[in-house]
């Protein structure tokens, strides 16, 4: 009987700890997603399947659609 608790109380403290990781890494993982303007070469731009607009410096379509060409 004694063990079950030793061993419940070790499985509960491990999934608590679980979750504040995974809480950390999903906050970091958030504002690294809101950092600098992603920039793109036109080579990245076609072979990412888009088109580059210089005039417009965007790339259109594609992975890197709508993301500033540099």
């Amino acid at each position: 009987m004694r063990i079950r608790r030793i061993l419940a109380a070790v499985i509960a403290t491990a999934a608590l700890a679980g979750l504040g990781l995974t809480g950390a890494a999903a906050a970091t993982a958030a504002t690294t997603a809101k950092g600098a303007p992603s920039y793109v070469t036109p080579s990245q731009c076609t072979q990412g399947g888009g088109t580059a607009d210089l005039m417009a410096n965007l790339c259109k379509g594609g992975t890197h659609n709508g993301e500033k060409i540099d």
